[in-house]
């Protein structure tokens, strides 16, 4: 495999770069792909722009602020070794392919699986949290309407979130052709919602709307509302920005659906994780800037939502429902976009025969709205999420793992290809367009290594305090640990005797034929 890599990397350049412009497939593209071992079977329709947004959208900035603001200040992403391996081999099944490639012999088979299974459930994971903040976001409206005097019950946050996930999978399977630009939306209606809010908060045009607090309380302020010992809640409030910046795998799943992916998807993850970092810093900053100095009495709010609540205070009943509407809109896409990238991924694993039935959800729909699409495997992850999301009905920490079950997913995921990178791989890796450098690579991929496991630690630990109850307990430890167990005796009881790994669907030589079924089927269809 690692011969063949080679050889796409140094043809890429001097590959044409399209048959038509509307081929779901361009040469290069096509090309690179082969020499992995895989045929082109999904439509090539996204630019980079588009990939970008994907991963922004997923990120949501002020959403996933709004979602996870009990857990507070944003802190920086660590991104750029991710850029380095995507560029070299932008597959769709990304992570476990790269941990198969980088992996010693002996460790290529059972590592794969165990992080094809956990990216898997990572990104099924972001989908629940996702798709459950936006049900309490759309029910707090509900609250807020009423003045406060209704509250929502759990089984109506379900429901509510059930019908979030199906139609989230219905638009991801009849609206394919569209998609690229409903992601490119996406862009300006986060950008635009981040600069609306800090206007209105400020301003603030409330009767009893908060003073804008000064900048020693926004930048120095210290509280701790836990009983941790101050400096570990603040290492807990990082909780906030993994999970929100938690989405740049995505652009590595839509790979095989990205137009020069060589290129897309380095530059998707660079510029998603750089921009939510920067304006998710300053958008904490103007909600800190614009809100009331009680903490408590915000994430007790009587509407179900901190974020619902810091706007009630600084715009009144009106202002707060209008924006919560936008902020709940770009919630929902949010959703959309995330079951793009988990349904691609989980398509990716189940075409190397990995996930229970691969040959059922592996195939590829040919019918006329829903050609390209992976539709049995959007429906999948759909009915996967509706099952998982049955926590919610538990209690809040039991709801609360939905968040955390997506940061140790997709962390231990992201984590894995880069440790074997450093351990048994540097021989085996040939930079694509995209490279941070000879010297810069390897000190960054230990900065992400080290982060990452950071990460996982800090996801499993009870954010209230060190000697937890039942009711706030953090039970990530024991999802993750039983899913991440189970994986592994599912391997060695079962699944190694048919999983080998990335399995080779198309050779080199057979390059030059399917380009030309493919401009035929794309001529026949414009037609």
């Amino acid at each position: 495999m690692a011969d063949v890599v080679k050889r796409s990397l140094s043809r890429d350049a001097k590959a044409p770069q399209s048959v038509d412009h509307e081929a779901p497939v361009e040469a290069g593209d096509m090309e690179l792909l082969a020499t992995l071992g895989y045929k082109q079977e999904l439509r090539r329709h996204y630019s980079t722009v588009q990939i970008f947004a994907v991963a922004f959208s997923i990120m949501g900035l002020l959403p996933s602020i709004a979602s996870t603001l009990s857990f507070s200040m944003p802190a920086g992403p660590v991104g750029m070794v991710w850029a380095d391996i995507a560029s070299a081999m932008p597959t769709a099944g990304g992570l476990y392919f790269w941990t198969h490639h980088f992996a010693a012999e002996k460790w290529k088979n059972p590592l794969s699986f165990v992080v094809g299974y956990s990216n898997t459930i990572g990104l099924i994971g972001g989908l629940c949290s996702i798709d459950y903040g936006f049900a309490n976001m759309l029910l707090s409206m509900v609250s807020i309407a009423r003045d406060g005097n209704w509250t929502a019950t759990r089984p109506i946050i379900y429901g509510t979130y059930v019908a979030t996930v199906v139609a989230h999978g219905l638009m991801a399977i009849f609206g394919g052709r569209i998609m690229p630009r409903i992601q490119t939306i996406c862009i300006f209606l986060n950008i635009g919602l981040v600069i609306a809010t800090a206007i209105a908060l400020p301003v603030g045009k409330s009767k009893n709307a908060p003073p804008v607090n000064s900048g020693a309380y926004v930048f120095g302020d210290v509280e701790n509302l836990t009983t941790w010992p101050s400096g570990w809640a603040f290492m807990l409030s990082w909780l906030s920005p993994i999970w929100t910046i938690g989405a740049f795998d995505s652009c590595v799943h839509m790979s095989e659906e990205a137009t020069h992916a060589a290129r897309a998807v380095p530059l998707g993850i660079i510029t998603s994780t750089g921009m939510c970092g920067i304006l998710g810093f300053l958008s904490m900053a103007i909600i800190a800037a614009g809100m009331n100095q009680d903490i408590e009495a915000i994430l007790s709010s009587k509407f179900g939502q901190p974020m619902a609540q810091i706007y009630y205070d600084a715009l009144g009943k009106n202002g707060a429902l209008g924006f919560m509407a936008v902020v709940m809109i770009v919630q929902f896409f949010m959703g959309l976009s995330i079951v793009l990238a988990a349904s691609r991924q989980s398509w990716a694993f189940s075409r190397d025969g990995a996930l229970p039935f691969s040959s059922f959800f592996r195939k590829v729909s040919e019918g006329r709205l829903t050609r390209y699409q992976p539709v049995r495997m959007v429906c999948g992850v759909i009915f996967a999420s509706a099952v998982i999301g049955l926590l919610s009905l538990i209690d809040n920490a039991a709801a609360n793992a939905l968040f955390s079950l997506a940061v140790a997913g997709n962390d231990l995921a992201w984590l894995t290809p880069i440790l074997a990178r450093l351990l048994w791989g540097e021989d085996k890796f040939v930079p694509g367009e995209f490279y941070t450098g000879k010297y810069l690579s390897k000190p960054i991929a230990w900065i992400a290594v080290i982060y990452m496991v950071f990460a996982i630690v800090l996801c499993m630990v009870p954010t209230g305090g060190p000697d937890p109850s039942p009711e706030n307990m953090n039970y990530t430890v024991v999802i993750n640990g039983a899913l991440w167990l189970g994986a592994i005796l599912y391997y060695y009881l079962h699944a190694r005797k048919t999983f080998k790994g990335p399995q080779t669907t198309v050779s080199p030589e057979d390059e030059g034929k399917q380009l030309e079924a493919e401009a035929a089927a794309a001529a026949t269809e414009k037609s």
